[in-house]
């Protein structure tokens, strides 16, 4: 399995820049169609339900304080398969033009991320982890209602 900073890596080759919210939010979504079209896991770390939306805690740590993303200083791009990356690359078509606010927007209307945080307020700090099987049950029935 590939980490996190592989799909990022990967993301960046192709929109070249974005900021930090919206990198965590593609990230979400690759790791959660993965789990539906592929059937695996995208990437090894977590997913935490943070105020502002989904947010791998090592991504996180990496590119805190920065606003922009333009590069990466780790991750290889070469570690995906050719099946990970179509994956990316159909989350990118879809999710990739969407603004980071929407995105988030999207993520808090979605189980997920909802019921990682349930008996938390709004906008209060909360570090529980969305697991990948709510990902995949929720995400799977999208998929099937196409």
């Amino acid at each position: 399995m590939v980490s996190v900073f592989d799909v990022v890596a990967f993301i960046l080759s192709k929109i070249h820049r974005t900021t930090a919210m919206k990198l965590q939010k593609l990230v979400y979504y690759c790791q959660a169609w993965s789990l539906v079209w592929d059937e695996q896991p995208l990437f090894t770390e977590g997913i935490e339900a943070w105020a502002n939306g989904p947010v791998v805690r090592e991504l996180y740590d990496w590119h805190r304080g920065r606003y922009e993303i333009t590069d990466i200083d780790r991750g290889d791009v070469n570690k995906l398969s050719d099946t990970q990356k179509e994956t990316i690359s159909a989350v990118l078509d879809y999710y990739g033009s969407r603004s980071p606010q929407w995105l988030s927007d999207l993520t808090h209307m979605e189980e997920p991320w909802r019921n990682a945080r349930e008996g938390l307020s709004e906008r209060q700090r909360g570090w529980q982890e969305i697991t990948l099987a709510s990902m995949e049950e929720y995400y799977s029935s999208l998929d099937e209602e196409d």
